[in-house]
């Protein structure tokens, strides 16, 4: 409230503490010159005279009064004196206008006079952590917009209690952002603190999952993912399996919860959070989706542009995971040869759907070419803030992020296709076929596009305002928007892994992408980055010695069934070895078997490449998981 305290002095903040008179001379008193203090100058005079007094300032105020009233008597003379003196006033007691509530914890701050003489308040660590991390990945929808990013959670954490399993996963997350942008000295605290809240949101989430109508909150569903977004943001042992894990966890959720859920915003945008990890599970394990593309799409639209790349993202990873099991089952049969060729026709029908969505994009959603780089400094292309050729920006993260997702579509659609020419020109060398050439064309295209795209999220929007015709960008929920965030680091680490296992990256591009994915693991707190930046797959190639180690032996003779039943035959005349207790055929099924592990293991070894012993068993395992040997 508003009120009117009378006709205070209009003296300076020093004078007044001294409480002598003040000359009011501006810019600076001659009495603070005199005594050679730094005058503060002068409050504004509107703030003088209305000052805004609140129910417990005013009781401070009535009891600083008694306290006052009680030693008046006692006063010496000379304060008598200066009290009733012309001009002057007594101290007032402190009120609302001599005090700031901290934006960060329910403290009050002194004035900026006493925070001059005194040590600044300590900020709770937790408190540190939870701006740092809604300022980092929490991105608001800008009015008429509906691009966002955990932009639920703000309403959730809301109407969670303090020992929610919401808000220790929240607490777990932001601990853990923050510890790793922090210095060495502080991350041990960190660290130990976030795993703490992890194991405690563990816990809860379990207990919460026994209960029928707990078990399907949207609280539940929102902590679940955040879990998941812990083992990308703390990459710890076995992180890529525990992510995959409440991935899954959160699928069985939405599902439990049915329909329903869309009805309500929060519920729609928990559902599609979900399918977006669905889509990176998927892609990375070689899995169907769960229930199936159609079910995940369904009724569930929020932005007409996105759904239309995740739909298609969706209907690609079904595919994915169709050829990957049809490799390792069909013999060549000429019905079988005909029917890969409509897989490889529906893999070239999806990527027309890209492009035509590359093609009528709404306007707002373009982005532009901002300059171009020619040069790297001494060569270093593994530190280089920016690899030579184009620099592209957009309006904001969100909109990039979905430019990438509908890139990396097409990067494994072709994949897909050079693969499916691979296995029916066979043994005839792959790379000499039409689709060969396209995808290298296509590929290399959508590497040059997503390359370009990088420097906008690793800083370019903050160090380069000036250089930028649009400046309206997504808000986050707190903080200044145009400075390094975590959230561009973390939508970078899946489209960056994807570039980094093409066949068709040169050498210096794939330096400057293991090295971007470093930055990401050092500067952004992504960790997870650390582990990807140390795999050496290549799409397809790895991909097609894969489809043919797994295969039978009918798949790779155009005469199987002839080459079996001769080796049946003449398995029956063959003498078994000494002290040997199995038959000659099944003898030759096991060196069979031996070296098809062999071929496994050296395509493994080779897609791990030679990370630190500390991370090897981490790399080796998502190596595995990606070429599913």
């Amino acid at each position: 409230m508003m009120v009117y305290c009378g006709k205070p002095s209009r003296g300076c903040q020093m004078c007044r503490t001294r409480r002598i008179k003040c000359d009011e001379t501006k810019p600076t008193c001659k009495q603070c010159a005199k005594s050679n203090r730094q005058c503060p100058g002068y409050k504004d005079e509107f703030d003088i005279i209305f000052r805004n007094e609140t129910k417990a300032t005013e009781r401070r105020a009535k009891k600083a009064e008694k306290k006052r009233g009680a030693f008046e008597p006692s006063l010496p003379s000379t304060a008598v004196q200066r009290e009733g003196s012309a001009g002057q006033e007594p101290i007032s007691p402190v009120t609302s206008e001599d005090t700031l509530l901290s934006p960060f914890a329910k403290e009050v701050v002194k004035s900026p006079l006493e925070l001059a003489i005194i040590p600044a308040i300590e900020i709770p660590m937790d408190t540190k952590a939870s701006c740092h991390f809604v300022s980092n990945f929490i991105l608001i929808p800008q009015q008429g917009s509906t691009r966002g990013f955990l932009d639920y959670l703000v309403p959730l954490l809301k109407r969670e209690p303090n020992e929610s399993h919401l808000q220790h996963a929240f607490n777990a997350c932001s601990l853990a952002s923050l510890g790793n942008r922090v210095g060495p000295a502080q991350t041990v605290d960190f660290r130990e603190k976030a795993t703490y809240e992890y194991t405690l949101a563990l816990r809860r989430v379990s207990l919460a999952l026994q209960h029928p109508e707990e078990s399907k909150s949207d609280g539940l569903l929102a902590a679940v993912l955040m879990l998941g977004m812990f083992e990308n943001i703390t990459a710890q042992k076995m992180g890529d399996f525990a992510w995959g894990s409440h991935i899954e966890g959160a699928i069985q959720i939405v599902k439990a919860r049915g329909r329903k859920q869309l009805r309500t915003k929060t519920g729609l945008g928990l559902f599609i959070g979900v399918r977006t990890q669905l889509i990176i599970h998927s892609l990375t394990s070689g899995t169907a989706p769960m229930m199936g593309a159609d079910w995940w799409l369904h009724d569930a639209i929020k932005d007409e542009t996105s759904a239309a790349c995740q739909r298609i993202n969706l209907h690609t990873a079904e595919l994915r995971a169709e050829l990957t099991q049809v490799m390792t089952t069909i013999s060549r049969k000429p019905e079988n040869v005909a029917f890969i060729l409509s897989l490889l026709r529906r893999a070239q029908a999806l990527d027309a759907e890209c492009l035509a969505w590359m093609k009528s994009i709404p306007e707002q959603w373009q982005y532009k070419t901002l300059c171009w780089e020619d040069n790297v400094p001494r060569g270093d292309y593994a530190n280089a803030e920016v690899f030579p050729g184009r620099v592209d920006v957009y309006n904001d993260f969100w909109i990039a992020s979905v430019w990438n997702m509908m890139r990396t579509a097409r990067l494994i659609l072709h994949s897909l296709a050079v693969r499916c020419a691979a296995w029916v020109c066979s043994p005839v060398d792959f790379r000499t076929t039409p689709e060969y050439a396209t995808a290298a064309r296509v590929c290399e295209e959508m590497i040059t596009d997503i390359i370009a795209s990088v420097p906008y999220h690793l800083g370019w929007h903050a160090k380069r305002r000036h250089l930028f015709a649009n400046k309206d960008l997504s808000g986050f929920a707190c903080g200044e928007d145009d400075c390094m965030k975590g959230l561009a680091g973390y939508f970078l680490t899946w489209p960056l892994a994807c570039v980094n296992g093409q066949d068709y990256v040169t050498d210096r591009q794939r330096a400057w992408v293991v090295g971007r994915l470093r930055y990401i693991g050092d500067e952004l707190g992504i960790k997870y980055a650390h582990i990807l930046s140390q795999l050496h797959i290549r799409i397809p190639s790895m991909m097609i010695v894969r489809d043919s180690l797994v295969a039978q032996p009918s798949a790779n003779y155009p005469m199987a069934h002839n080459f079996v039943k001769m080796i049946s035959t003449s398995a029956r005349d063959m003498t078994p070895p000494r002290g040997y207790t199995m038959n000659a055929m099944q003898h030759r099924q096991t060196l069979q078997k031996e070296a098809q592990e062999a071929g496994k293991a050296e395509l493994v070894a080779k897609a791990s490449g030679a990370g630190g012993a500390e991370d090897a068993e981490d790399v080796h395992k998502v190596a595995k998981n990606w070429l599913k040997v």
